[in-house]
C-alpha cells in the first residue's frame, strides 16, 4: 500500500480522481504510468543518440572521446561542442533515470 501525496492543481486532482474511479485495477493503472515513462525515456534516448551520431559523423570522433576531451578543456567552446556536450549529459541522465525504472 502506497500513500502517495501529490502537489498538483485542483483541476488535475479532480481529473485524476475521476480516472481512478473508473479504474478497476489500480496496479495496472500504476504499471501503465511507469510503462509510459519508460517508453518516453527510451524515445528520448533514441533521439539523443541520433543527434549525437550526427556530431560523431561531422567531427569524425566518438562521443566518448569527444566528451573526454571536452571535460579536460581540450576542445573549443564552439556552439556545436556546447550542444554536443549537452546531448552527452542528457543521454547520461536519461539512461540513469531509465535504469531506476527498469
Amino acid at each position: 500500500m502506497l500513500n502517495l501525496q501529490l502537489h498538483i492543481k485542483p483541476r488535475t486532482e479532480r481529473r485524476l480522481k475521476k480516472i481512478l474511479e473508473y479504474t478497476h485495477d489500480q496496479e495496472i493503472f500504476a504499471q501503465n504510468i511507469i510503462s509510459y515513462q519508460i517508453a518516453e525515456l527510451k524515445k528520448g534516448i533514441f533521439n539523443i543518440q541520433l543527434d549525437i551520431r550526427e556530431f560523431e559523423d561531422r567531427y569524425h570522433m566518438s562521443a566518448g572521446e569527444f566528451h573526454r576531451q571536452f571535460e579536460q578543456g581540450m576542445t573549443d567552446d564552439t556552439e556545436d561542442f556546447i550542444i554536443w556536450a549537452g546531448l552527452c549529459e542528457m543521454l547520461r541522465e536519461n539512461k540513469e533515470k531509465l535504469k531506476g525504472l527498469e
